[in-house]
């Protein structure tokens, strides 16, 4: 009989009672495994039969509430009328009050995208029209639905108050051969706008396109420079719209109340110019009724009148004429072969013209090597015998020869 060390100590003639121990019937790791189990089975459970794919998501609930329909919604939207000139490609978004347009070099065919400053309308006013430029006449600017445009007042005009030069100077040039240069295209670009305002000889005649972000600015500075300055309509060319000179494009199609209405919104986009020009236009300036009501309009305004030569078939000068109002045509396409050589031989055509005729008229536009040649040939003019002079002393000079 085995004795264990409990009896052994155990008061004689008494026995020791054992004391029971309870036992789990698992283990304490079965148990944590059991929970474990269970826990993953009921999240399992939740997830089969929960019908939600954002299940976990943190969701929010907002009451919205609907407007109340109306029959106004059902009708559809009436189309944008697409405005002459404006591109049909799509463009980036455009700020209040600006316009995305496509302006096609009429010389070169070259496209650039420039911004308008305010969008005109042919049936609304502009929202907002351009602020009068600083050093402008109070007296010769009129009110109109699209801005502030020129007006003369009697004897006193646009084309002789802005003129360039003093009486000296053109009492000189009546007095010998004269060359007047008219660089136009300017406004859209200011790092080329910037070159030829700095870098040609103020005698030089500067056009400007009624389009870019600020023409007014560009015409102030030119102005501050001492140079003469021309606004630029768009007309119509031949090839047109292929070919496109911008919004509010005069047409030979449109009425006279249509393109004098297009005229204003041009004329009010900048102030400070002696005279109009054509940009571009072909078809137009060669159409006698689309051309007459416009010189009319330029004459009342005490305007002047260029015509940049890019057709023969031009009526220009006749309608000019019939206004008596101060006019010029180009006889020198400058750079229309664009290198070194060639612009010296247009320049050296315009010097003969002049010692023939006793004036001369060239354009050109605003290219880099155009300025440079022009820049570098206007230096040693006057010792060779013959002056250059701005646009209004050309046409004074013309009218009384």
């Amino acid at each position: 009989m085995a004795v264990s060390a409990d009896d052994l100590s155990a008061p004689l003639g008494q026995k020791s009672t054992r004391k029971r121990r309870f036992r789990l019937p698992f283990s304490g790791t079965q148990a944590l495994a059991t929970i474990l189990a269970l826990l993953l089975l009921g999240f399992g459970g939740v997830a089969i039969l929960n019908n939600n794919p954002m299940g976990g998501e943190p969701v929010a609930r907002v009451a919205i509430k609907a407007p109340a329909a109306t029959e106004d919604k059902a009708a559809a939207k009436p189309p944008v009328e697409v405005k002459h000139g404006t591109p049909e490609t799509a463009k980036a978004p455009e700020a209040p009050g600006q316009k995305t347009i496509t302006i096609i070099d009429g010389s070169s065919g070259a496209r650039k995208d420039v911004v308008v400053s305010s969008e005109g309308s042919d049936s609304a006013a502009v929202d907002a029209p351009p602020p009068v430029m600083t050093g402008i006449d109070q007296k010769l600017l009129e009110k109109s639905r699209h801005g502030m445009v020129p007006i003369a007042i009697g004897a006193l005009k646009p084309v002789t108050a802005y003129a360039a030069g003093s009486e000296a100077e053109r009492a000189r040039a009546m007095k010998m051969p004269s060359i007047s240069i008219v660089i136009g295209g300017l406004g859209v670009g200011a790092a080329k706008t910037t070159d030829a305002i700095m870098k040609l000889p103020p005698a030089v005649t500067l056009g400007f396109t009624p389009y870019g972000s600020d023409p007014g600015k560009l015409v102030e500075r030119a102005r501050a420079q001492r140079h003469e300055v021309l606004l630029q309509l768009p007309m119509e060319p031949f090839d047109y719209p292929d070919n496109d000179p911008g919004p509010q494009t005069l047409l030979s199609s449109a009425t006279a109340e249509q393109n004098l209405d297009r005229m204003m919104w041009h004329m009010s986009r900048f102030q400070g110019y002696v005279g109009v020009a054509n940009f571009m236009g072909a078809r137009f300036i060669a159409t006698d009724t689309a051309m007459q009501p416009i010189a009319r309009e330029a004459s009342k305004r005490g305007l002047a009148l260029f015509d940049d030569g890019s057709t023969p078939r031009s009526v220009a000068a006749a309608a000019a004429e019939g206004q008596g109002m101060p006019f010029a045509r180009s006889d020198v396409a400058i750079d229309a072969v664009p290198t070194s050589a060639d612009i010296d031989k247009a320049l050296a055509r315009l010097e003969g013209l002049a010692k023939e005729r006793g004036v001369a008229v060239g354009v050109a536009s605003a290219l880099p090597i155009s300025i440079e040649r022009i820049s570098a040939w206007a230096k040693t003019l006057e010792s060779r015998g013959v002056m250059l002079v701005p646009l209004t002393t050309a046409m004074l000079k013309s009218k009384s020869s």
